[in-house]
């Protein structure tokens, strides 16, 4: 668990808050470390699924999966809080320009995200199996089925197409330096962890790219078929060759161990 000595002014509240945020952090970390492994064993050639889900099953199947994974649904459930906090108590000071608003839309629809993942642990954790009928297809299918269904479903595409150009942005606009407290490390590893975000940032826009334009045709079809998850998307990286499937999966291992530095050493506005 991450140490709270480097923040002695924190409130009691404040304190808590942010406990709550780091062990999202971490959390968010593991999972992208087992996604990023994953598709590496893909591109080797291991016949195996690189998405999520997948993510939380490999960790069932480890010696205490089930204990483990109760770990990960609490600190998943941390990193849902601390978005929704995000998003409707501005703690991070967004500007209330469309730059500030789009931001807090962003960790709004975060929070929805890995509230799903969180469910997902918990079940795992609590019933060993899969939830049924609560597959990425089959919540398309039951969205498609409601009254504007494929308007609804491309104006979500629209929203992921949004969040992928959004960490590419993330990647380049130096906005990095505001998530790690690089005064707590040294000038040389500083600049690592920055490469390592900047790298994440960009496969992660790469997939979420990918999701979302995969998404647009199932809306603009009406077909829920042609949605993709994260292993789809990996296996159309993998369709481009070993080569672009391996940078990708790489650079999902890269914002694992970035969450995890910035868990570790984070950049913390009052709440």
């Amino acid at each position: 668990m991450p140490s709270l000595a480097p923040f002695p002014s924190l409130s009691a509240p404040e304190r808590a808050f942010w406990l709550i945020a780091r062990l999202g952090l971490v959390a968010q970390g593991v999972v992208y470390l087992l996604l990023g492994i994953l598709a590496i064993m893909a591109a080797e050639g291991v016949r195996t699924t690189a998405d999520r889900d997948q993510a939380l099953l490999t960790i069932s199947r480890l010696p205490l999966g089930r204990w483990l994974l109760a770990l990960l649904a609490v600190g998943l459930a941390g990193y849902v809080l601390w978005r929704f906090a995000q998003a409707a108590f501005n703690t991070e000071n967004c500007s209330y320009d469309t730059v500030g608003i789009c931001k807090r839309v962003f960790f709004a629809c975060s929070a929805l995200g890995y509230g799903w993942l969180a469910y997902y642990a918990a079940w795992l954790a609590l019933l060993a199996h899969v939830p049924e009928g609560e597959s990425q297809r089959s919540l398309i299918s039951r969205l498609m089925h409601q009254p504007y269904g494929p308007w609804l479903l491309g104006a979500v595409a629209l929203g992921v197409i949004g969040v992928a150009m959004f960490q590419v942005y993330q990647a380049f606009s130096g906005t990095i330096a505001s998530e790690v407290n690089g005064r707590r490390l040294a000038e040389y590893p500083w600049q690592l962890v920055y490469r390592i975000g900047q790298v994440g940032y960009v496969a992660r826009g790469v997939v979420w790219g990918l999701l979302g334009y995969y998404l647009l045709l199932a809306a603009w079809h009406s077909n829920p078929r042609e949605a993709r998850d994260t292993d789809g998307a990996f296996d159309l990286l993998g369709t481009m060759g070993p080569g672009v499937l391996l940078a990708v999966a790489a650079g999902f291992v890269a914002y694992g161990v970035y969450m995890l530095v910035r868990a570790r050493y984070p950049l913390l506005p009052r709440p």
